[in-house]
């Protein structure tokens, strides 16, 4: 991606800089929230995403990274979907296995973010709202219609095993600093200096 927007990276980079890393009016807390299975994902796909992204001097949201003893969870995630610009959707073999990573992509999908899906180990016909019986049937309803807007929704694909790590961390930020750009130009989010 420095290659392609690179005055558009430092134009980013120069806006948090200069709002000290600190909240402002136009500068959110967290650029990119990353939403993803911890079991599948942590240590590789969204882990490097996150480091990637940091390097790149955004502010992604990582729950493992972003969150601290005491924060009470909901809160704390439902807040930085709310000021997120972009969302990354990490769907691997167990994400539908978990309530809380439906919630935060129905949260996503209803507050109207750009979200870019990475099938990661999954082809979107494998994904699908599990019952159990432990969820209220609104909220089933709710990740059933997140889920299906997200698997119609071009994204990436991935295979941990044969991909190519180097081309496929490329290609997602590549992803993400477009939707970035685009939410830019769509709603003048930062300032130019």
């Amino acid at each position: 991606m420095q290659r392609k927007f690179p005055a558009r990276i430092s134009s980013i980079s120069r806006q948090i800089s200069r709002s000290g890393g600190e909240p402002k009016t136009l500068a959110p807390p967290c650029d990119v929230f990353i939403n993803h299975r911890g079991i599948d994902t942590k240590r590789n796909v969204a882990g490097l995403l996150y480091h990637h992204l940091r390097g790149l001097r955004l502010r992604p949201f990582l729950d493992s990274k972003s969150m601290r003893p005491g924060d009470r969870l909901f809160d704390k995630i439902d807040a930085a979907i709310r000021e997120c610009r972009v969302g990354v959707a990490v769907f691997s073999p167990m994400y539908c296995d978990s309530y809380f990573c439906l919630h935060e992509l129905s949260r996503l999908m209803e507050t109207g973010k750009k979200v870019v899906p990475v099938f990661c180990d999954v082809k979107p016909s494998e994904l699908r709202v599990k019952d159990d019986g432990s969820c209220p049937a609104e909220n089933l309803d709710r990740y059933r219609l997140a889920l299906e807007e997200a698997k119609f929704t071009v994204g990436l694909t991935f295979d941990t095993l044969r991909g190519d790590w180097p081309e496929f961390l490329a290609s997602a930020t590549d992803a993400v600093i477009q939707n970035l750009i685009e939410v830019e130009e769509e709603y003048g989010l930062i300032i130019v200096a």
